[in-house]
């Protein structure tokens, strides 16, 4: 669904002009972080590409470089990952993700549960354009059975177009064989029409699974599966009735309760502010008894806040 997201490219737009602007933002003694805040969330990812290109051309300096220099914390992280193409910005948190103290299991299912196929193409030939290495290879190192097994087919970007009539029934009938109905889990099952049938499809097998067993889907898997493969299963189940609502309450779970896991509260938000943030925001305000813009007021503060806020553009209280 284009245009649903909170961040517009802006009119008027001159990159040399905004580099200027950035370049005394930073210049001299002190920073202006509010100069930079306001300027980079007014902007289009496209066009904060255009801004780093002309800074170099002015100045002979990398504006990520120099915003890295002068900011820190939090603040610095949300603006380099506004600086990165869309891409590049998966590619990285999927190679920190994996290459990291430990693997970032809610990084690699977040990302790979919810992007489109041609993403997730982009994504594999990037990844080895930046790194020389096997996206698929690398996962695969990382995780083992059933879960590596389910990760490994959404990397395929293979799913099935449209609505397969003929097999509504038998993939429903088929979940509950594999599930609720033995004793113990046929995971493969899940594992097959999970990963590779289209959202559409899905959506009509949830509503016959539930006329079939009773049951919503998300209770049998919760029930019958555990672990990564469950996180997973739940991630894409999710993201097929709602890419949105999956998002919202990713987000609402980040900030929940005491502290705030700010590396998923920056990713969604800088990944989505030009897709579907204003259908995240709806969807939140409907699932969550406060509003998106609320949530991040209470759970944030300073300039990091600020700038999430200018994001998130607007209340739903």
């Amino acid at each position: 669904m284009a245009g649903r997201g909170t961040v517009k490219a802006q009119s008027g737009f001159n990159a040399n002009n905004d580099a200027e602007t950035l370049y005394k933002a930073m210049k001299g003694l002190g920073t202006n972080e509010a100069t930079i805040l306001q300027l980079l969330t007014a902007r289009s990812n496209a066009q904060r590409q255009q801004i780093k290109a002309a800074f170099k051309t002015l100045h002979g300096k990398d504006l990520v470089s120099e915003l890295k220099s002068e900011l820190g914390g939090k603040l610095e992280t949300l603006i380099v990952a506004m600086m990165a193409t869309p891409v590049m910005f998966d590619v990285t948190s999927l190679r920190n993700a994996i290459k990291g103290a430990g693997t970032n299991e809610k990084v690699l299912i977040e990302i790979l549960a919810s992007r489109t196929q041609n993403e997730i193409r982009e994504i594999i030939k990037t990844y080895k354009q930046e790194y020389d290495h096997n996206l698929e290879s690398d996962v695969s190192g990382e995780v083992g059975g059933h879960f590596k097994e389910m990760l490994v087919i959404l990397l395929q970007a293979n799913r099935q177009q449209g609505v397969q009539e003929g097999t509504i029934q038998s993939d429903a009938q088929a979940l509950f064989n594999a599930g609720e109905k033995k004793f113990g889990t046929d995971e493969d099952q899940f594992i097959t029409i999970l990963g590779n049938r289209s959202a559409e499809h899905l959506r009509r097998v949830f509503d016959a699974y539930m006329k079939l067993s009773g049951y919503q889907i998300e209770e049998s898997i919760q029930r019958e599966t555990s672990g990564g493969l469950r996180d997973v299963l739940l991630a894409v189940v999710k993201c097929a009735r709602s890419v949105p609502a999956y998002f919202a309450e990713c987000l609402y779970n980040s900030m929940k309760g005491a502290g705030t896991d700010d590396a998923t509260l920056i990713r969604i938000m800088v990944s989505r502010s030009e897709i579907d943030l204003l259908d995240i925001r709806a969807e939140f305000r409907k699932s969550f008894a406060t509003s998106l813009h609320n949530m991040i007021k209470n759970d944030s503060s300073g300039d990091y806040r600020k700038t999430l806020l200018l994001l998130c553009g607007g209340d739903d209280a």
